[in-house]
């Protein structure tokens, strides 16, 4: 058969419409984990990101919400994220550290105070470069970081006024090397373990206290094998939605473009929310019998300021603080 200029043409386009009408059109899920419950406010923001979503991309992209750690730890779900599989975690910067050291200095302790303060570094050019580190360096893409869960504070059954009441407390903290060292500089021995696995530790004794932000320690009814809150909000948490670069880079541009921009879209609307709820979760841990105290910081700030420098953090520090203040 003889092609004419006219039917190559034809040809031509029909071959182009099939390889590009499917990437235009296609259908992609994205499966996101956290250890966080339902009853979280980070997790009605989790819930606003799957619905707009899927009303921008009609439908074209879907997420699925898993709560309670149901994918498993968040460092097993980075590791399907690096195999490229269509997972999402809601993860800290510390576990985010073993592939790029920066993002590690964001679970410093006080780096930054509220989320305006940390806000402004997570969205900051110098934050854009670390993005393309980790892309480069594990395969990983950020959604978005911008997901608040307020400031951590200690969670013990004998009070707290200063670091050294802390001598000889096993308390559980994430197993990142800077959420370890700043509960070993507050004075207590840090022992790293999932947080699903925290209130049995407590309640068989297995460790002595813990340290979490507010919708954490509620979520978690953590006022039942703990009586005491010592609001030291040593670490300022935030948190971000990370999935797979490899499964990303095989969206469509539109889809790329829905999924970051609603995500951080949410994380404003789930940052907003948790500050909005501290209050009354405060109120909520003295109903429950909680003693809830506001120690003097400077000793904590001073027996911590030595993380810094003691993980290399010292210069990066310096830089953030110097974007804060402008």
């Amino acid at each position: 058969m003889r092609f004419t200029p006219i039917r190559l043409a034809a040809a031509l386009g029909v071959a182009l419409a099939a390889l590009t009408g499917p990437a235009l059109a296609q259908k992609a899920q994205l499966n996101v984990n956290t250890a966080l419950t339902r009853d979280d406010p980070l997790y009605k923001g989790l819930e606003s990101f799957r619905d707009k979503v899927a009303e921008r991309s009609k439908g074209d992209l879907t997420i699925r919400l898993f709560p309670g750690s149901q994918l498993g730890k968040d460092e097993d779900v980075l590791e399907q994220a690096r195999a490229g599989a269509n997972v999402a975690v809601v993860v800290d910067g510390g576990r985010l550290a073993v592939f790029v050291k920066e993002f590690g200095v964001l679970g410093a302790p006080y780096l930054a105070s509220g989320f305006q303060g940390i806000r402004k570094v997570v969205t900051s050019p110098a934050f854009r470069e670390w993005e393309e580190k980790l892309r480069k360096a594990s395969g990983h893409q950020i959604l978005s970081f911008n997901w608040w869960q307020g400031e951590r504070h200690l969670l013990t059954n004998v009070p707290v006024t200063k670091p050294a009441d802390l001598a000889g407390v096993r308390m559980r903290t994430p197993g990142a090397p800077v959420w370890m060292e700043t509960i070993r500089a507050m004075g207590a021995t840090p022992t790293p373990m999932g947080w699903g696995e925290v209130y049995p530790a407590l309640q068989q004794k297995v460790i002595d206290a813990a340290e979490a932000q507010h919708p954490a320690t509620v979520g978690a009814r953590l006022y039942e094998v703990t009586k005491h809150v010592t609001k030291t909000g040593h670490i300022n948490l935030i948190t971000g939605v990370v999935t797979s670069a490899g499964w990303f880079d095989k969206l469509t541009p539109d889809q790329q473009k829905i999924l970051r921009e609603e995500s951080l879209a949410a994380g404003d609307l789930a940052s907003r929310l948790t500050e909005e709820s501290l209050a009354a979760m405060e109120a909520e841990m003295k109903a429950k019998g909680m003693t809830v105290s506001s120690p003097d910081l400077t000793p904590f700030r001073q027996a911590t300021e030595a993380v810094y420098d003691k993980l290399g953090y010292g210069e990066l520090r310096r830089q953030v603080q110097s974007q804060l203040s402008q």
